[in-house]
């Protein structure tokens, strides 16, 4: 058994003192939204992209194709309301908030 394994529970760059992934009430949203697609039969799959810009939850209709929506979190928006972003496969955004769960009950997700 390794034991120089850790559970990380809040990623933080400890030199910018900042969150580099979504936070545990924000998963938890995001998941929650997952789970009701899931069960209707919508989505299929997801995915997780982190870099230093942003965190991305992509969502798949099928697991070979391409993300069908891109749920984002900037960490360094120029605009307060480019916080959370829903974009397309080809990277346009189609919403945009500052609060993530607003963000997501006013998506229509049968229509989008």
């Amino acid at each position: 058994m390794n034991r120089n394994l850790k559970l990380v529970v809040n990623n933080v760059n400890k030199d910018e003192n900042k969150k580099l992934f979504f936070e545990r009430t924000e998963l938890k949203i995001i998941l929650d939204l997952y789970a009701k697609m899931v069960s209707s039969g919508n989505w299929k799959d997801y995915g997780l992209s982190i870099s230093g810009k942003q965190v991305s939850f992509s969502v798949f209709k099928n697991a070979a194709e391409k993300a069908i929506y891109k749920i984002c979190k900037n960490f360094k928006p120029s605009n307060k309301n480019l916080k959370y972003l829903i974009t397309d496969t080809n990277g346009k955004i189609l919403k945009n908030s500052y609060d993530l769960k607003i963000l997501l009950n006013k998506v229509d997700w049968k229509k989008i």
